[in-house]
């Protein structure tokens, strides 16, 4: 699974546990010490997971391939002493054919 994947999981769990507390209020009545902790924590929980989300999401968005420098300096000439330049003819120009 991505992380994506498991936040919005994890944000549908959370608004399962919203729809329950909310009818827990409504059984119990909101005004207790005890309905209102679980309610206020559940309102934590789901400002907590949107801020992960947000970061998840700019880590993904930063994520940037790994670049490969190249030098400046002309590569030594002396590594292609064996070869010709593909398509371009020999090094040695037109007088050298056959």
């Amino acid at each position: 699974m991505s992380v994506q994947d498991d936040l919005t999981s994890v944000q549908r769990c959370l608004d399962d546990l919203s729809r329950s507390v909310g009818r827990l209020e409504q059984q119990l009545g909101s005004g207790g010490l005890d309905i209102r902790r679980v309610r206020a924590d559940a309102d934590h929980l789901r400002e907590s997971v949107a801020l992960l989300r947000a970061s998840a999401s700019l880590q993904a968005s930063s994520r940037k391939p790994e670049l490969v420098t190249i030098p400046d300096q002309p590569y030594d000439d002396t590594q292609w002493t064996d070869c010709d330049d593909e398509g371009l003819g020999a090094h040695h120009g037109p007088e050298h054919r056959r």
